[in-house]
């Protein structure tokens, strides 16, 4: 990995590496430690960063003992991923032009303290890997993440408030034929922001609140007869009824809900349990899966408004 990556051609591997003009998948295999050393995955970024496509290793009992990531993939699993990806390299949504939102928002109260929430990024993250590697030409508004987009192909607006994702969200709104709002926006903030760190003082402390720009709302009111716009609904309670009212509120075409009452569910999770929920009142329920299997349903659900 660390020769590809850094072109040093001394064995026939990286020769042919080298040569390549087609597409180059890679499935890493080593010790848990190795796996997360920041050399290695900094080699792992700088391949994927030249249009190379990682294989993700598998999680289980490796060589030294150690239980964890590191353990190349099962061999019908890699099959299955370079299958995949040329069975989807003629899609619905080839050369279509895809808005993602993704990520939390940090709306300041003064230059050290915000308020945020608990979103990663990782499901929107994973919609717009899996569309780029549909054909789509993807456009990815990001909050605050320390995760890292992997495909080259993707547009990455980082963004840090909601109005921010707002004023990116309505600028590239109408070239686009897909819009997919998987962000968790915050639905207020702080009225006034401290100049300067507000300081400890005896009793209590107050914080006006406002309300945000409603960023799926304004959509729903400029989209087009041919525009596809998806939302998520992330619930704790009523959970049907309130992805429902949302669903119609805001003009969405089907809306993703997910419930924190479901185990391996929301926010700081590899997997996600959802429910799709579309404008003629058809619901799928799906089982618990890895929020890239869920990414592949989203998907699959937008093709068919292509076909």
């Amino acid at each position: 990995i660390s020769k590809m990556a850094n072109g040093i051609c001394d064995n026939v591997i990286v020769a042919t590496y080298l040569s390549a003009r087609c597409p180059v998948f890679f499935a890493p295999a080593m010790d848990l430690d190795m796996w997360v050393h920041p050399a290695t995955l900094q080699n792992v970024s700088k391949l994927t960063s030249y249009g190379n496509h990682l294989i993700p290793v598998g999680h289980g009992e490796l060589a030294s003992g150690l239980v964890g990531a590191g353990r190349m993939a099962e061999p019908e699993n890699i099959v299955a991923y370079v299958n995949d990806f040329f069975e989807k390299e003629e899609t619905p949504i080839k050369e279509k032009n895809i808005l993602i939102t993704a990520g939390p928002t940090y709306e300041d109260i003064d230059p050290v303290r915000y308020l945020g929430n608990r979103s990663s990024g990782k499901m929107g993250i994973c919609i717009a890997e899996e569309a780029a590697i549909r054909g789509a030409n993807v456009t990815l508004i990001l909050g605050p993440t320390h995760l890292k987009v992997q495909h080259p192909k993707i547009k990455v607006i980082s963004v840090r408030s909601a109005e921010n994702m707002y004023q990116a969200a309505n600028q590239h709104f109408k070239k686009n034929d897909v819009t997919i709002m998987a962000a968790a926006v915050a639905d207020y903030r702080p009225k006034e922001i401290a100049t300067q760190k507000v300081k400890k003082v005896e009793g209590n402390l107050k914080i006006e609140l406002e309300r945000t720009k409603d960023i799926a709302a304004e959509l729903g009111r400029q989209k087009r007869k041919n525009q596809v716009n998806v939302g998520f609904a992330l619930e704790t309670n009523n959970e049907l009824e309130n992805a429902q009212k949302k669903l119609s509120k805001k003009n969405f075409d089907f809306i993703v809900l997910n419930s924190l009452q479901d185990k391996g569910a929301g926010f700081q999770h590899d997997t996600n349990k959802v429910t799709f929920v579309d404008s003629d009142n058809n619901r799928t329920e799906f089982e618990l899966k890895s929020k890239k299997a869920v990414a592949a349903d989203i998907l699959d659900k937008v093709e068919s408004y292509f076909i």
